[in-house]
């Protein structure tokens, strides 16, 4: 059956009616039913705004495939999302076709061939923190345009110009604020005032209201010379001249070369099992494909503590434990594989990992400070976006892409009206310093000239008997690969729907600092109690991601999650 699509005005329609509905008192006393997300029969697309993902469900009915959708998807936030969807920044895509060969491409951002490896350290050796994350040195070289060309060329269908043509729409036509981005752009647009050079849209209202249009003609103007002369739209012509203006008006280093030299690249998929799951993901320069592998693993060493139950003291302390040990290995191992010699498949060896484990103990933290990076034996306020698809012929894509930063390093390209990134700060500017995370680097991720950035980014596949199961992947820096984690295991092992999974309340530990940071709502009372007298320390923080995910359900439906934490909506048929 063919569903109605999803328009603006039916979003905040049915916001209007969620608020009335939870605003009656209740009448009855039954535990409130799982939430169930979008069900649709062939297609879907789930993102971080509705008109985003009805730009790619269109494509999608259209006759296009699961990349062209993403292609789509991508150029609209940029639009639509400016907060985390971008031209400006960079990412990666982890395709899966029909016949289950598997792709991922790396569109990560790269250091400026003016990089060094001490650039942000002061004359006593010190990390200055604002110059990796604030204004124009912190930007690497941007790579979603060249990233979403290549996956084009290779895997696409429809001409590339009918894919970007609704992203110029938008920008050039308007589109109404949300309320979230009302409050969004009011709080940023200070930062984005201070460190951009020229006027920006952000800037042309006092105080931006839920519903106001915002039209952005010179995103659009950009837009369309990507459509016209593709990726050479970007990377060379008007737009490269206004990037190199803009880091000369403020002491930036990304150069006309930088931008031309600049080359997406294929990778192998990192790949592994987890009972009967299949996982595809993501390799260096991101950590997350393996970390999750990792975590799986570790957790699978002990299944009766899993078994215990969702968010159980035994479940959670399992978990928080090869969290630990996992964010430890990241810190040491983990970089651009074209740079440093990361030893994948010896930190995704068994004994190796039986070995990482071996001093848990069933009843007491450890100490973060005890536990060292292993030694194998070779033989990312946090604004990301993520979007999965799945196509009617079965193709999937998973797809999560950032700016790093919520509005990147805060510098609007004068006369381009697209925001850069401040990817810098996910550089290790010097070992045992956390960058804006908490996360901790060392050699493996030192800056160089030419260097992907060292990511959490996870975009994600699971297959369960060589088939499609699972298309997922999250935002949120550093708690991106615990989110992924720890909705698959919603999934796999505690029975949830996609919603379900998706809307249950998280927790993150990264090794360091030491503490356990949790949503509200995430743990009873006397279940935090009695994991505090294990010895762990805990912090309530705000959202913790905001997945993206879809769900192949046994009579092969598809069910959207789409992250309740902000506008994110599921569009399909």
């Amino acid at each position: 059956m063919k569903r109605p699509t999803l328009s603006i005005r039916h979003f905040f329609a049915s916001l209007l009616i969620f608020t009335l509905f939870f605003s009656l008192p209740a009448c009855r006393t039954e535990a409130p039913k799982p939430p169930t997300g979008l069900i649709t029969d062939q297609a879907m697309v789930v993102s971080a705004h509705p008109l985003a993902s009805q730009v790619g469900a269109d494509i999608l009915r259209r006759g296009g495939n699961a990349v062209d959708a993403a292609v789509g998807v991508q150029f609209a936030l940029a639009v639509v999302y400016p907060v985390a969807g971008n031209i400006g920044g960079g990412g990666f895509m982890v395709v899966r076709q029909q016949d289950g060969t598997a792709f991922t491409l790396d569109f990560r951002e790269k250091a400026p061939s003016a990089a060094f490896r001490d650039m942000y350290l002061d004359a006593e050796g010190n990390a200055i923190a604002e110059k990796s994350r604030l204004g124009h040195l912190a930007a690497g070289v941007p790579g979603s345009v060249a990233g979403m060309f290549a996956a084009h060329d290779s895997l696409g269908s429809l001409p590339m110009k009918e894919l970007i043509q609704p992203a110029i729409d938008l920008a050039a036509k308007g589109f109404p604020l949300t309320p979230k981005q009302a409050e969004s752009f009011n709080h940023a647009k200070a930062d984005i005032e201070t460190y951009s050079t020229q006027p920006t849209v952000f800037g042309s209202k006092e105080n931006w209201q839920p519903g106001d249009t915002v039209r952005m003609p010179e995103l659009a103007h950009t837009l369309e010379l990507i459509r016209d002369q593709g990726a050479a739209g970007f990377y060379e012509g008007e737009t490269a001249d206004k990037i190199v203006a803009e880091m000369e008006r403020g002491n930036g280093i990304i150069t006309h070369q930088d931008l031309k030299d600049y080359q997406a690249v294929w990778r192998e998929p990192i790949t592994g099992t987890y009972e009967d799951y299949r996982i595809i993901s993501m390799g260096p320069p991101s950590s997350g494909g393996i970390a999750l592998l990792q975590l799986l693993q570790l957790v699978g060493q002990h299944p009766a503590m899993l078994e215990e139950g969702f968010h159980t003291v035994a479940a959670t302390h399992l978990m928080i434990e090869a969290e630990r040990r996992v964010y430890a290995d990241r810190a040491s191992h983990l970089g651009d594989m074209d740079f440093y010699p990361v030893p994948v498949q010896a930190l995704l060896d068994p004994a190796y990992l039986k070995g990482r484990f071996a001093d848990f103990d069933p009843q007491r933290a450890s100490d973060s400070e005890a536990i060292l990076a292993g030694e194998p034996l070779a033989a990312e306020k946090t604004e990301t976006t993520h979007f999965s698809i799945v196509d009617a012929q079965g193709n999937a894509v998973s797809v999560t892409t950032t700016i790093n930063g919520g509005y990147g390093n805060k510098v609007v390209v004068g006369g381009a009206g697209f925001l850069l990134n401040n990817e810098m700060d996910d550089f290790s500017a010097k070992p045992g310093v956390p960058n804006m995370f908490g996360l901790i680097g060392a050699e493996a991720n030192a800056i160089a000239p030419g260097k992907r950035m060292l990511s959490s980014m996870t975009p994600t596949i699971v297959e369960k008997g060589g088939q499609l199961f699972m298309v997922v992947g999250t935002p949120g820096g550093s708690t991106i690969i615990t989110s992924v984690f720890q909705t698959i295991l919603n999934v796999v092992e505690y029975g949830h729907g996609m919603q379900q999974a998706v809307a249950a309340a998280r927790f993150h530990h990264q090794w360091k600092p030491d503490v356990v940071f949790y949503e509200k709502g995430a743990f009873d009372s006397a279940t935090l109690q009695a994991l505090q007298d294990m010895g762990h320390e805990f912090k309530e923080r705000g959202s913790i991601g905001r997945v993206d995910a879809i769900l192949v359900l046994p009579d092969g439906r598809l069910e959207g999650g789409a992250d309740p934490r902000g506008d994110d909506a599921a569009a399909g048929f």
